[in-house]
């Protein structure tokens, strides 16, 4: 507690009150100034007893084992007068001798009693006041400190996720009100490999902002040279060590996807168990390691699995897990394990996830921490199985193998009128591609490729011309043809979609490819013809 003597001797003690005599007549000429206040530590007995007195107290005749009164004596005050506000000591008024060196009369201590009641809920006024403004800038300060550092976590997030064949990915991160320190990144690496990052850094603020770039940067540095996850970890904890801030570290999961065969390898520095979604149900991404920036000198374990077709993987941050419900219940890791074994994989399970979390907190409620997941998903595999595959010279007359060789190869799976329009078909598509897109060129064949469905088999045939102008076909009239008003052209490709149930084209690098399409188990008498075209 803090005496207020200068304020209320300036504020409410005027000359003409005996009061201000008082205080004016103080025989040291070093009081004649404002004194130096005199605090009262919490624990001191002079508090409580000047908390229940009633009225001025008598410093000189007070005994007390007090350091506040013995400084008060040293100082020559001979009246503390108490300033209570709602029954809370707020000040101390203290006087020194009067100048006529007389005692205090009755009176004198009666307008002090007065003075006090009147003063006391004043300065608390003011003194919740000075305390407003002081919350006012401290806020201030602290939004514009959450602003920085919500400007340096987005402007070191990626801008956008890499587009790999065969690959889905979805981010998403939702900052908390003050900022934490998670982030996530996606590292390209040599030999089309794909370093994925997830972390989080303790603390919130500018602090774990700067951090977190100094761990993202760190990591950037290191991966291309390296590759290894544990290899990564560990570099960028021997970087971050010696300048890590006291009782701040940072938990990281570091996986290098091969797109190619789906190899993931990955360490782990203290962070979160990401799980993996497989067709047996959800799989956990175990390695050990400590946090970094903790401890120089640490290893970290690394390990590797190889994701299949449909296979999903989901990197979250302990804002998932920790998310409390009004009863402080966590979310948990068995229920977010459950939601990835459950639902569909890639961007799916971030939205139902979400779905999960609102209905566990509860609407209106402030988010505690980062939300941060990001999933990378294998596209499922075709179910279609290759049954024939074959090249032939682009050669006149070529078309007859075509033909004979996919027949015999689907014989069995198609009724005999329907393998006889396939067949039909094929020999058309696959003179078309000899002589317009190869132009009987016999150094550069025509392919042939046979895949079979539950529901269908499908025959693509290639060659290296030019992808169609997309253009709509025209439909050949026979009179029109005759009377000129056609090209002679155009009966093959009209002829091969109407023998099939379904055709459709496309390019691939400078392939140009006609697939035809008969469904299985259709009736001998069927009317084939559907068309769709890409």
């Amino acid at each position: 507690m803090t005496t207020l003597t200068g304020s209320l001797r300036r504020r409410f003690l005027g000359r003409p009150t005996v009061a201000a005599r008082a205080q004016a007549a103080v025989r040291r000429p070093e009081l004649a100034e404002d004194p130096a206040p005199i605090n009262i530590a919490p624990n001191d007995p002079l508090l409580a007893y000047l908390q229940s007195a009633r009225g001025p107290v008598d410093v000189q005749a007070l005994q007390l084992d007090s350091p506040a009164l013995a400084a008060l004596k040293a100082a020559d005050v001979k009246l503390a007068v108490p300033l209570v506000s709602q029954g809370e000591l707020i000040g101390v008024l203290n006087l020194g001798p009067r100048r006529s060196e007389q005692e205090y009369s009755t009176d004198d201590r009666k307008l002090l009693d007065n003075l006090a009641a009147q003063a006391a809920p004043a300065l608390r006024v003011g003194q919740l006041v000075r305390q407003q403004e002081a919350e006012a800038r401290t806020r201030e300060r602290f939004e514009q400190e959450l602003e920085v550092a919500r400007l340096i976590q987005q402007n070191f997030l990626p801008k956008q996720l890499p587009e790999l064949t065969g690959w889905h990915m979805a981010a998403y991160y939702r900052p908390a009100r003050e900022v934490g320190g998670d982030f996530y990144d996606v590292i390209p690496l040599p030999d089309d490999q794909v370093a994925f990052v997830i972390g989080d850094v303790t603390d919130k603020g500018v602090p774990a902002a700067l951090v977190m770039a100094a761990t993202r940067s760190a990591l950037r540095a290191f991966a291309p040279r390296l590759i290894e996850p544990g290899a990564v970890l560990e570099r960028a904890n021997e970087h971050l060590c010696p300048d890590m801030p006291e009782k701040m570290f940072v938990t990281c999961f570091y996986g290098v996807l091969e797109p190619a065969t789906g190899r993931f390898r990955f360490a782990n520095a203290g962070h979160d168990v990401p799980y993996v979604k497989t067709a047996d149900g959800a799989v956990e991404l175990r390695a050990r390691g400590m946090p970094l920036g903790l401890m120089a000198g640490m290893s970290y374990e690394q390990r590797e699995m190889v994701l299949a077709h449909g296979d999903s993987v989901l990197l979250h941050s302990d804002g998932v897990v920790e998310a409390h419900d009004p009863q402080r219940r966590m979310f948990g890791f068995p229920r977010l394990k459950e939601a990835v074994a459950t639902y569909p994989g890639g961007a799916d399970v971030i939205d139902l996830v979400l779905t999960d979390l609102l209905a566990h907190t509860g609407p209106g409620v402030e988010q505690e921490d980062d939300i941060t997941m990001v999933t990378i998903q294998r596209a499922p595999g075709s179910t279609s199985r290759l049954l024939l595959d074959f090249e032939l010279p682009s050669v006149e007359g070529n078309e007859r193998a075509a033909l004979d060789r996919v027949g015999a190869a689907v014989a069995t799976l198609l009724p005999e009128a329907r393998l006889d329009r396939l067949k039909t078909a094929v020999g058309e598509a696959t003179m078309n591609a000899m002589e317009h897109g190869n132009s009987y060129r016999a150094d550069v064949p025509v392919c042939v490729r046979v895949l079979t469905e539950p529901e269908a088999v499908h025959v693509q045939i290639s060659d290296r011309g030019r992808p169609p102008s997309g253009g709509p076909t025209e439909t050949p009239d026979l009179e029109a043809k005759l009377a000129g008003l056609q090209r002679p052209r155009g009966w093959g490709l009209f002829l091969i979609k109407n023998m099939v149930d379904e055709s459709r084209e496309f390019t691939e690098g400078d392939l140009h490819t006609l697939e035809l399409s008969m469904r299985l188990g259709a009736a001998d008498d069927e009317h084939p013809g559907g068309t769709h075209d890409d």
